[in-house]
């Protein structure tokens, strides 16, 4: 999964400018916010910790456009095998394989707490 590693640097400056772009546009807040996300998920810049690094980022990204930051599921483990895991992870093929965002929205913006 992801890019080939001399591909990460201009996939990620992409990545930056055209969510740039997309802030004020036809898509809410949270919208671009998700799709960021998966685009950097998608990239795959590091061996390890891919995930934890996208959701960081996208709650940096979030606060910095005046909102509250995602709960990710509130307290979730997504690190660990489980409900949460699954249903973040299948939200992510969502969007992949239909391009619907909403199940990741909905994820990123719950804030119960799941149980593994």
């Amino acid at each position: 999964m992801g890019l080939a590693w001399f591909e990460i640097p201009v996939a990620v400056e992409d990545l930056v400018r055209n969510m740039n772009a997309q802030v004020g546009g036809a898509w809410p807040c949270d919208e671009v916010a998700v799709r960021f996300h998966h685009r950097l998920v998608f990239i795959h810049p590091f061996l390890n910790g891919n995930g934890r690094h996208a959701r960081l980022a996208t709650d940096v990204l979030v606060e910095a456009l005046g909102e509250k930051r995602f709960g990710w599921g509130a307290g979730a483990r997504l690190t660990d095998a489980g409900t949460a895991r699954d249903e973040y992870l299948a939200a992510l093929r969502s969007a992949d394989r239909d391009g619907d965002f909403g199940p990741l929205l909905r994820f990123a913006r719950s804030e119960r707490s799941h149980r593994s």
